[in-house]
């Protein structure tokens, strides 16, 4: 198999004094996205070798914890979702959406 494209994700974070973030913003040209902003970030990268995972979560001092709540129920449906199309495994994919209505309901996140 030999690689026919190169497709690059770029993240751009504005630290304050203290190295503590201010601004991000990413860009994605082959998924129409230039400079974007954003007040948050969660990338994860397996490191088949040593296989553990290597993560890093940024966010802006701005950012409302509200939306922090709803972004991180968010990930986790999304995780879920991404896990059952990765393995098929229904049954774990339906507990861990009913850990996330458990989450939702417990912040009320749902009207």
């Amino acid at each position: 198999m030999s690689v026919k494209h190169n497709s690059e994700i770029k993240f751009k974070v504005g630290l304050d004094e203290n190295k503590v973030p201010e601004e991000i913003s990413w860009t994605a040209k082959d998924g129409g996205i230039e400079n974007e902003a954003s007040k948050s970030i969660m990338i994860s990268v397996w490191d088949h070798k040593k296989k553990d995972t290597l993560r890093m979560d940024l966010w802006t001092k701005d950012m409302p914890v509200d939306e922090m709540k709803q972004f991180y129920h968010q990930t986790l449906v999304s995780m879920a979702d991404t896990f059952e199309r990765a393995t098929d495994d229904q049954k774990m994919s339906a507990t861990m959406r009913d850990f996330c209505d458990y989450f939702a309901e417990k912040l009320e996140l749902k009207k």
